[in-house]
């Protein structure tokens, strides 16, 4: 059984939108807390302003390692100084990053238990939260995205909780998939092995599909700039 056991260092919840070249974001809602109730398809008290590209089951809850605010600081891509929990995370942990987390993970936080679904693909939002108008393309390049969660085992998650690997189900690191799935470069034989993944988002697993159908890639602008670029 791989060893995998982290400690978490801030929990975060928020339901207060606000608006983002008149889209809904909540990206910038989450306070503090000393505890999250889990449930199997939100957080009580946590919200999302764009059901669409945003919660549901398969992302349930956010984390975000804590460092990488330092490694963006270094990158001179933030206006002023910014810190967690500005990524809009629910927990933040430091020593853990997308190199040592796998798509398909058995994660154990105090009672809960959760999957690894996908690491997060970053959006224009980022770009106005940080004051960076490439914020967002520099997050895709880097895989410094933080992951999400889908929940199994429903229930509280306090700040005393260990991060336990339960069961590694699959080979891909979440820095691995970021990898596979932004690369400018078509590649049937890697998207089939990360659609394969068990545990894979259902919005990637698709999406892999359809390039594999189309045998093209997406475009990538509106998500990575937004409606308005100039």
């Amino acid at each position: 059984m791989p060893s995998l056991v982290n400690k978490i260092s801030g929990l975060y919840r928020g339901d207060k939108a606000e608006a983002f070249e008149g889209i809904p974001s909540m990206i910038d809602a989450k306070r503090a807390c000393t505890r999250l109730v889990v449930g199997e398809l939100g957080v009580e008290g946590d919200g999302q302003a764009d059901p669409k590209h945003h919660g549901g089951a398969d992302r349930v809850l956010h984390h975000f390692p804590r460092e990488h605010y330092g490694q963006y600081r270094r990158w001179d891509m933030m206006q002023g100084f910014k810190d967690v929990p500005a990524m809009g995370e629910n927990i933040s942990t430091v020593g853990l990053d997308e190199t040592q987390v796998n798509i398909g993970d058995i994660i154990a936080i105090g009672e809960v238990r959760l999957q690894v679904t996908q690491p997060r693909s970053p959006c224009f939002k980022l770009n106005h939260q940080f004051g960076h108008p490439e914020f967002a393309l520099a997050m895709q390049t880097s895989g410094l995205c933080g992951w999400f969660y889908r929940v199994i085992t429903p229930g509280e998650i306090s700040l005393e909780d260990d991060i336990r690997l339960i069961e590694r189900r699959t080979d891909i690191s979440l820095r691995e998939a970021m990898s596979i799935y932004f690369s400018p470069t078509f590649d049937a034989g890697a998207y089939d092995r990360l659609a394969s993944c068990d545990g894979l988002a259902k919005s990637w697993v698709n999406s892999l599909q359809r390039r594999l159908e189309s045998r093209k890639i997406e475009p990538w602008e509106m998500r990575l700039f937004g409606p308005n670029r100039p």
